[in-house]
């Protein structure tokens, strides 16, 4: 894709940078990434035309996902790639090519601003928010590869999705390679008594692995993707419980990882 030299820049320099690294000199494999951890607005779109109580909503960012992701970096030791730019804006786990990577509507929650881009206006999005976020995760990845790194990224979900309440509480997602996520998956019951499913609420049909495919398949790094019903993590006591949950499912599925016991810890390919 080429960018229009005349593109405005979308955040001022105050706003910037679009993405940082937390706890850079953490020793573990693990690289934790959150993708839509921010709500922040760059004041160049204006609000996008959001309702006020709309700023704040699930629409804008993934609801108590960097709580978690920040409580999980201290404990695992472990460098945090985080967005700090609103999913409205750019989402950070879409592709540029992607319709809904600068969505016009979420669920029920409009902005009006997306609905009335150029092909500059979009490109600048691309440019100022996803390509930081996305050269800033390969960094990361790139300067420590000789530790093997594993890549896990933490979002939140809303209890009731058009009207419907969704039962699942942890979802525990995978694109092609399922090692890491089936290990994690098998170990919850010694965690939690969240009810915690593979590849739900949503799954790599619905185009929610981009980061996975884009940053952990081609290299064949150990990846997964969690998504917690934000109703469990609205508050830091809840983001904190929460992380000590993860913390040990994590633990315990890598080690499953470099152990396994058997065909159910192979690597499998989706057809």
């Amino acid at each position: 894709m080429g960018f229009s030299a005349q593109a405005a820049a979308i955040l001022a320099p105050s706003e910037q940078p679009a993405a940082e690294v937390i706890n850079p000199e953490g020793r573990s494999r693990v690289i934790l990434v959150c993708e839509h951890a921010s709500a922040a607005i760059p004041e160049s779109l204006q609000g996008l035309g959001l309702r006020a109580e709309d700023r704040l909503s699930h629409a804008a960012w993934d609801i108590g996902a960097r709580a978690v992701a920040m409580r999980l970096s201290e404990m695992l030791d472990a460098p945090l790639v985080a967005s700090r730019v609103s999913r409205l804006v750019y989402d950070c786990n879409r592709p540029p090519e992607a319709k809904d990577s600068i969505p016009a509507k979420s669920e029920l929650i409009e902005a009006p601003a997306n609905s009335k881009l150029t092909d500059s206006d979009r490109q600048a999005r691309v440019r100022d928010v996803y390509e930081p976020f996305r050269a800033l995760l390969a960094e990361t990845i790139a300067a420590r590869r000789s530790s093997d790194p594993v890549l896990v990224t933490i979002h939140s979900f809303t209890p009731v999705y058009y009207g419907a309440f969704r039962e699942v509480e942890l979802g525990i997602l995978h694109d092609a390679d399922d090692r890491l996520a089936r290990a994690i998956h098998a170990a919850a019951p010694s965690y939690t008594m969240l009810k915690t499913e593979l590849n739900e609420p949503y799954g790599p049909t619905d185009g929610v692995t981009h980061t996975l495919k884009e940053h952990a398949l081609p290299a064949g790094l150990l990846n997964v993707m969690i998504e917690i019903r934000n109703d469990f993590v609205g508050d830091a006591a809840g983001a904190n419980r929460i992380a000590e949950v993860l913390h040990g499912m994590i633990e315990s599925g890598l080690e499953a990882c470099e152990h396994p016991a058997g065909p159910a810890f192979e690597k499998r390919q989706s057809g």
